[in-house]
């Protein structure tokens, strides 16, 4: 599986307005409902602050990676993220987040919330790609960093 399997350029915003946890998950739904990718918006929203009151899905290092599987989406789908003044997210660490990598499957598709949930985060476990992605001035880096990364481990 790679990433850009189920991220598209579209699902990039490079400057996230958001300044608390929810308003981060609210900014990043509305970018896959404006692309036509949610069946129920109300509901991917409300299984991903479901999915949060179980614990924190920032991972630490400035890394948050929200995930559901929810009936409000037809098939596995990703949104990317950048706050440049960082949010806090309740991460392990403790430290603000400034990446988010939000991913949805559907009710039952375990198996690919798995993988990609595996993917998404040994890519950004590595700090150089991490601070490449912050240095990041366009939707077209971030692209470029990611096929980057999917050459070197295919």
């Amino acid at each position: 599986m790679r990433i850009l399997d189920f991220l598209s350029k579209d699902s990039i915003e490079l400057n996230l307005k958001s300044t608390t946890k929810k308003e981060v998950i609210e900014e990043l739904v509305d970018i896959l409902d404006k692309k036509g990718l949610l069946i129920d918006k109300k509901a991917v929203l409300d299984s991903i602050l479901e999915r949060e009151e179980l614990g924190s899905t920032g991972i630490g290092q400035g890394v948050a990676i929200p995930h559901s599987k929810t009936k409000g989406v037809k098939e596995l789908v990703g949104v990317f993220g950048i706050s440049k003044k960082g949010v806090d997210f309740d991460s392990l660490d403790g430290e603000p987040t400034n990446i988010f990598f939000l991913i949805l499957t559907p009710e039952g598709a375990t198996n690919y919330m798995l993988k990609a949930l595996a993917r998404v985060s040994n890519f950004l476990k590595n700090k150089f790609y991490r601070k490449k992605i912050l240095e990041a001035t366009s939707k077209e880096d971030i692209i470029k960093v990611i096929e980057e990364e999917e050459k070197l481990n295919p």
